[in-house]
């Protein structure tokens, strides 16, 4: 295709916001009443409500009380603080947040996937609900004001005030293409470097008797690589002839990419049942064994590995350059800065607000990141009297999901890798080499709006479901053309049918707000 602009960004957050106020389901809520707009609790605590995300954490949606755990137990003894965190599974973020809004009933303090515009939150920093927070920042907050990247402050804003805390992330490309290095060196082939080898590798990997060369889940989450090498990400937007448009209108680099997956699916190196795989059997199938290659955020290397290892004890994980296609590009999508943003209820006193300022404030503090990293001291580590700290990474399962639950809590910082951990391993010196040579090389720009087009809620069947998946009416085509129910042929078809049903009234909302520049970033594609 022709010159790839990828324009301005200023986000729309991956997935959806994470929060609902007593609407927890039994395994996942505390039981702590509601904080309210009470002054501190006994004890000089200053005691407020939260919501937040699960995150697909198992030991998060396992627990009976999160509250009650060792870790909130231990983060309130720290910061002084009195939490009742409400934690949402994973999969009802969606239904749950729409509850939210709609019953009234808010936390003191919203998580958020993303900025402060994103689709999630529903207009909620747009009609009042959270207060800005630019003077309470400035005057007791300043390590935040200056550690955070400008344009993450930028993502949690609305119109030129700040109403959101980012946890930010400084390295926007972060998911990888994995390989079971194993299987690779039986087939005797080099890893592929473009998507003809891709193709090669998983044939004969399927030969040597893997089940799923590459594996591959609902709304093609984390199953892209296919697509970043065509540069034809179904959620993206690009500039083409003056006009902000989709990416998937590129005919011919999304016909060149639908045929590939076709190729994939008639010779059986990806599942046959892909367009309604869960996450959790996607999880499942990589960490027994099942899988060849796959797509996973290049942070949990390690935690892979260990899952992995349980299972094929002779198995070698590693993260290699994902294939490239004819513009030289390829990987997966770039993130916006933010990872999670937290929002304060615009009812909330001026004391409590502070307070709470100052316990964001506090997660950047050494104490917090010896907390957050290493755990409880005697517990799950130990000190010299040098002060060298002595601890000893989980290798099972369980105990990888309780660890990682802990670190859930370090809302703000730098996402992009925890250095004083990964250093003490093999694993995690590898996972940072793999991010630092391999992850930063690659990914696939796009342009995104901050408030999203008033489009998007006008036209939902055509509009991105994430910032990683593209509309429903693209991915229900791309499902049925794999499937071989249409031909790849007609997708102009496709573009034609997107175009009637809210399409053209999205683009011409893209084309205006990037030309008036209003609330838009551009990220490159990485080559």
């Amino acid at each position: 295709m022709g010159l790839k602009r990828v324009l301005k960004l200023t986000m729309i957050s991956a997935l959806i916001a994470i929060v609902a106020a007593g609407c927890a389901d039994g395994k996942a809520a505390g039981n702590k009443p509601k904080g309210g707009d009470s002054v501190p609790a006994a004890g000089g605590k200053t005691s407020f409500s939260m919501s937040m995300a699960t995150s697909g954490n198992k030991h998060a949606e396992r627990s009976a009380d999160i509250n009650s755990e060792k870790w909130v137990l231990k983060l309130e003894e720290l910061t002084n603080t009195d939490l009742d965190i409400r934690m949402i599974p994973l999969k009802d973020f969606a239904s749950k947040m729409s509850l939210l809004f709609a019953s009234n009933d808010i936390p003191d303090v919203v998580q958020n996937v993303g900025g402060a515009t994103s689709k999630g939150m529903s207009g909620s920093v747009e009609s009042g609900i959270f207060m800005p927070l630019d003077a309470l920042l400035k005057e007791h907050a300043p390590n935040l004001m200056k550690a955070v990247p400008p344009e993450a402050w930028q993502e949690t804003s609305y119109d030129g005030k700040i109403y959101g805390i980012p946890a930010w992330i400084s390295n926007p490309s972060r998911r990888a293409l994995f390989i079971r290095t194993d299987l690779l060196e039986k087939t005797g082939l080099a890893a592929p470097r473009t998507v003809e080898e891709f193709l090669d590798v998983m044939r004969a990997m399927k030969k040597n008797g893997v089940e799923f060369p590459y594996q591959m889940r609902e709304n093609f989450k984390y199953a892209d690589t296919v697509m970043g090498a065509f540069d034809v990400l179904p959620s993206q937007f690009e500039l083409q002839n003056g006009e902000v448009v989709p990416k998937f209108f590129d005919v011919e680099n999304m016909t060149k990419a639908l045929e590939t997956y076709k190729t994939m699916y008639d010779e059986g190196l990806i599942p046959k049942d892909f367009a309604s795989l869960s996450s959790s059997d996607y999880s499942k199938n990589n960490e027994s064994g099942r899988s060849g290659m796959w797509s996973a955020n290049a942070q949990l290397l390690t935690e892979l590995r260990g899952k992995l290892i349980n299972a094929v004890p002779e198995a070698k994980l590693d993260i290699i350059p994902s294939p490239r296609g004819p513009e030289n590009v390829g990987g997966h999508l770039l993130y916006p800065s933010v990872n999670t943003s937290y929002y304060i209820n615009s009812k909330v006193s001026q004391e409590k607000a502070i307070a709470i300022i100052k316990f964001f404030e506090w997660m950047l503090t050494p104490e917090a990141e010896i907390y957050f990293t290493f755990g409880i001291e005697g517990d799950t580590y130990t000190k010299d009297s040098d002060g060298k700290i002595n601890y000893t990474p989980p290798t099972e399962p369980e105990a990888m999901d309780e660890d990682r639950f802990r670190g859930m809590f370090w809302f703000v910082h730098d996402m992009i890798y925890n250095k004083a951990k990964e250093e003490l391993t093999e694993d995690g010196r590898d996972m940072m080499m793999y991010l630092d040579t391999v992850v930063s090389k690659e990914g696939l720009g796009t342009v995104r709006f901050s408030p999203s087009l008033e489009t998007f809620s006008k036209y939902p069947d055509a509009s991105p479901l994430g910032d990683d998946t593209g509309p429903k009416l693209i991915i229900e085509h791309m499902v049925k053309m794999i499937y071989g129910k249409e031909p790849i042929a007609d997708w102009p078809k496709v573009i034609e049918e997107y175009k009637k049903k809210g399409g053209l009234d999205i683009i011409k909302d893209a084309t205006e707000r990037y030309n008036n520049g209003e609330g838009v970033i551009v990220s490159e594609n990485r080559k």
